[in-house]
């Protein structure tokens, strides 16, 4: 869901010496090892929002619904529901009837007891994520949806400082029996039925799972997924095993049309009991390079290539031979993604709404020169962005333009002079229009990619007279640095958890500071716009109002949109039924290691 960005390897080494065998057997124990390159938070669906820890907590946990892995155009199917959810003809109630019988993995907060998957636990999740105890990141989610009741509940927990009433019967939040709740809103809400998809927030926890571990719940993750958490040794690697307790699931896909290779690989796994896998290894390995070795000697059976790498691997988007004679196999696929930089709205530098601050934020996105930091930073490997409407979202149109892609550093220069930021004492460097000092301070991991980045922003900044310094830290820290408002600059990108753009454009809404708006952004023509967007039906007069907000942006600048990446995916040969999946994290219970073609280094 949020935002991407790398524990060191052995050696190089060459596949070449990785043939075929007929050793093992399709019986044998199989584990499928990948790896991130961001390190994890942590495992609560009501508390993370970053990628990495979002794909984790999916395969433990279940949302009621789920996205057909090979479907395109993608397609929401019942996951724990019995059944998609009966909506009502004006998008205010959404009733779920869960499927009986569905089991928690074993675990000591049940005392020795099976416990069943009830509707009783979704509408506990969903309070989770409205108690101030846990300070929930995925809130922007929930919150703008208006559950009737619910935020009053909240509310009064804030006001009166006391314990969020778990027990209070709240009216747009109701179990009707066991297997049955219904979510009622304020408003029409159209796509609220894609919500019910997520695994943050809506992967159901069990109340006796929180009571026992309280605040370490986040390494204590209890789910009905298709995994459980064996081990996990933070920012470092993470260890899932097959859930025994997981409900009979078959794999049922139909590949897409235009795909020989799925089409065979989905005919192989048809009919088989998912997870197809037994074990599943991650590493962090924050550096590029040895991400792209411990692939090279197959011990990944699966890579997001590096960006710096990507023209070596898929010269002009085509595998390159070496990897092509191994029997390597390429995924690519543009990404319904964004990468953005974020300016504090409410630091003293460049935040504010004045013109003069209007003004050092505009002249810093004329400065920036989207196409060459594709070329020299993604080397190619993405479209220049012009609004928060992402490909594969409603609205999204490749033809259209803002003024979000301009570049001009003449009139970012001029912008600069007409409002006084102008070098008064001859260093070379603009000050603000008080005589005062002018650096702009950039945050940034300690990562290869972060460093090119940094470099692209020194050249562009440096172009006009503006001096960038880089306050360097690990991801964690960043994420909450940025929530806690303290970062002046940064830049990231967030994933798409469904075909819609209004996650992009929760970004800029005010009452989202603290959680999904990084910038701080608090404008009430924009959040009006926004409101109304959401209770509206896919049309003319929706994207019309996405098209204000966009131009909001444009003209406030509170984040300088970037591109939408276009990602390479490598597979081993001996990985079965590898398919990006534009939206949802949950691609592991989905593919298969073949053990009686392939042997593969041992780890």
């Amino acid at each position: 869901m949020r935002r991407r960005q790398f524990i060191a390897v052995g050696a190089a080494a060459s596949l070449a010496g990785v043939a075929p065998s007929a050793r093992g057997s399709s019986q044998a124990a199989k584990t499928l090892r990948v790896c991130f390159q961001i390190p994890e938070t942590g495992f609560d669906p009501a508390q993370t929002q970053d990628y990495y820890s979002n794909t984790i907590i999916s395969h433990i946990f279940d949302a009621p619904l789920r996205y057909d892995f090979m479907a395109r155009p993608v397609r929401l199917v019942p996951n724990t529901a019995a059944a998609l959810p009966e909506v009502s003809d004006d998008f205010r109630t959404f009733t779920i009837r869960l499927t009986p019988g569905i089991l928690f993995q074993d675990d000591a907060a049940f005392k020795g007891q099976r416990r069943e998957l009830i509707a009783a636990d979704y509408v506990y999740s969903i309070k989770r994520v409205f108690d101030p105890r846990w300070k929930s990141q995925v809130l922007f989610i929930l919150e703008p949806a208006r559950i009737i009741g619910l935020d009053q509940v909240r509310q009064r927990a804030l006001k009166d400082k006391q314990p969020f009433d778990y027990r209070r019967d709240i009216e747009g939040l109701q179990v009707l029996d066991r297997y049955t709740f219904r979510v009622r809103l304020e408003r029409p809400n159209p796509r609220f039925v894609n919500t019910l998809a997520m695994a943050n927030p809506l992967g159901a926890v069990a109340h006796e799972v929180v009571e026992m571990y309280g605040d370490q719940i986040m390494a204590h993750p209890v789910g009905t997924g298709p995994f459980r958490l064996a081990q996990w040794t933070r920012t470092s690697r993470i260890v899932l095993e097959r859930n025994p307790t997981y409900r009979e699931e078959t794999y049922g896909f139909d590949a897409p049309t235009n795909s020989p290779r799925l089409t065979d690989d989905v005919q192989r796994l048809r009919g088989r009991r998912v997870p197809l896998v037994d074990r599943v290894e991650v590493q962090i390995i924050q550096e590029a390079q040895p991400r792209l070795l411990s692939f090279e000697q197959g011990a990944l059976d699966h890579l997001l290539v590096p960006i710096e790498y990507g023209t070596l691997v898929a010269p002009n988007g085509k595998l390159s031979p070496n990897l092509a004679r191994r029997g390597v196999r390429l995924d690519v696929t543009p990404m319904a993604d964004l990468t953005m930089s974020s300016f504090n709205m409410e630091d003293p530098l460049v935040g504010g709404y004045t013109p003069e601050k209007v003004a050092l934020r505009r002249a810093i996105s004329l400065a920036f020169d989207n196409d060459d930091y594709i070329r020299q930073v993604f080397k190619g490997y993405g479209v220049v962005a012009q609004s928060p409407i992402v490909r594969g979202t409603f609205g999204y149109d490749p033809q259209w333009r803002t003024g979000m892609s301009e570049y001009s550093p003449a009139k970012a220069k001029a912008l600069l002079d007409t409002y006084g930021y102008v070098d008064r004492n001859g260093d070379g460097w603009r000050e603000r229009p008080d005589g005062s000092p002018l650096i702009l301070e950039k945050a940034a991991a300690p990562s290869e990619l972060d460093r090119r980045q940094n470099e692209q922003w020194r050249r562009y900044m440096t172009a006009i007279g503006l001096k960038i310094e880089f306050r360097i830290a690990h991801w964690p820290e960043l994420v909450k640095q940025s929530l806690a408002g303290n970062l002046m600059i940064w830049n990231f990108a967030w994933q798409a958890g469904e075909p819609d753009g209004d996650l992009f454009f929760s970004l800029a809404y005010g009452p989202n500071k603290g959680s999904a708006n990084d910038a701080r952004f608090s404008l009430k023509a924009y959040d009006e716009l926004y409101e109304r967007q959401r209770t509206w039906p896919d049309g003319p007069e929706r994207l019309s109002a996405m098209h204000d907000a966009s131009r909001l942006l444009v003209a406030y600048m509170p984040y300088k949109f970037h591109l939408h990446r276009i990602q390479l995916d490598l597979a081993q040969p001996w990985l079965i039924g590898y398919h990006r999946h534009p939206f949802t994290t949950r691609a592991w219970a989905y593919l298969d290691i073949d053990n009686d073609t392939y042997e593969r280094p041992q780890a």
